[in-house]
């Protein structure tokens, strides 16, 4: 029972993890209320996000507003080593900043970095204006290396990784001059032609989110609606929801065929115990219930200690999985919910109790006087 039990508990523990760290990244930045737009290169069927596309999305009833995403690189032009893709900031600008301060509207020539990334600690550069390098296309495979000086606003948590690791936010204007400049194209003609790679979408309401989806999709967008991504979990947590719940059956059965077996040898075994009593007295209520009483303690013990040992290890595993899917999983978002943790210690109780039950009853039929004199 016990191994079960544990193995329940740690998927359970491992999808609950999963499931709030995905909350925390999608959903708190206003996922609920926000729609996302996609361009796929070559796609014909796919409406690219040109400036007049976007334009007509931002007049879709029930929209409030449009942040296109225009993704380029920002590189170290002095001091460091690292490469950074660049990216427009997330609408609502809602990051986990460990450091400094958000505006209200980021400028034109503020950024947002990591604390950390690529061997280079952000910290010493808050508050200051940095020169980065940025490279502008010349021709086919060519290009100049240029700078652009920007004013180090807030820092985030690295764990933090929505756009890949180590990425750094920037006002909209600014993301598609760099990524203009990549292209080798002034800004307003490769926001009219080539346009953005990605958009969010916000409406006024949740409710508004079916029908404004609809709306996008009706007039050839790519889109879809940003809390999809919490049903649709990375796959190593998608196996962990399916062995969860695949895992109730499985310790409910093994109890009941456990508690069935144990309950026909208990009996047998005090055959000569069981006769006894019923010959002074007791029914087969009183030793059935003598039986459901060991059957409840041995599943409470099981799943007790299957609870702890499977608790342990989810919360042991939070880190590492954290790092190896870029998702920041809380130790006490790790652990199985109220829901789970009682399936994990009470159907060890009631598959045994079950089992007992049933088994016992076919134990318990012999006439008593007739088992006490075959025990001598």
């Amino acid at each position: 029972m016990t191994v079960p039990a544990f193995l329940l508990v740690l998927a359970a523990g491992v999808a609950s993890g999963a499931a709030q760290a995905i909350d925390t990244q999608v959903l708190g930045s206003g996922g609920l209320t926000r729609i996302e737009l996609s361009s796929f290169e070559g796609e014909d069927s796919v409406r690219p996000l040109t400036t007049e596309a976007l334009r007509e999305a931002a007049g879709v009833p029930g929209v409030t507003g449009v942040v296109a995403d225009y993704p380029a690189t920002l590189y170290a032009e002095r001091e460091g080593t690292y490469d950074l893709g660049s990216h427009t900031l997330p609408a609502g600008g809602e990051v986990p900043v460990v450091a400094g301060r958000l505006p209200g509207v980021l400028g034109a020539r503020q950024v947002v970095l990591p604390a950390e990334a690529q061997g280079t600690d952000f910290r010493a550069v808050l508050g200051k204006t940095v020169p980065f390098g940025y490279t502008r296309a010349t021709g086919a495979g060519t290009g100049t290396s240029e700078v652009m000086r920007l004013e180090v606003v807030a820092l985030y948590d690295p764990a933090w990784q929505v756009d890949g690791v180590g990425g750094a936010y920037l006002a909209e204007a600014t993301a598609a001059e760099l990524a203009a400049a990549r292209a080798g194209k002034p800004v307003g003609e490769f926001r009219a032609r080539d346009g953005a790679a990605g958009a969010v979408v916000s409406v006024g309401h949740q409710r508004q989110v079916a029908e404004v989806t609809r709306a996008l999709q009706e007039a050839g967008f790519a889109a879809s609606p940003v809390s999809d991504r919490v049903r649709q979990l990375p796959g190593l947590f998608g196996v962990a929801d399916l062995g969860m719940r695949a895992g109730v059956g499985v310790l409910g059965l093994s109890a009941f065929v456990l508690g069935w077996v144990r309950a026909r040898e208990s009996a047998r075994a005090r055959l000569e115990s069981f006769a006894v009593l019923r010959v002074l007295g007791s029914g087969r209520s009183d030793l059935r219930r003598l039986l459901l009483g060991e059957a409840a303690l041995t599943g409470v013990v099981a799943g007790g200690i299957g609870l702890v040992l499977g608790s342990g290890l989810s919360v042991a595993l939070a880190g590492p999985l954290s790092g190896v899917l870029g998702l920041p999983i809380g130790l006490t978002d790790a652990l199985p919910g109220a829901g789970w943790a009682l399936a994990a210690v009470g159907l060890p109780v009631v598959g045994l109790g079950a089992g007992v039950w049933a088994g016992g009853r076919a134990a318990l039929r012999q006439d008593p006087y007739v088992a006490a004199r075959a025990c001598g």
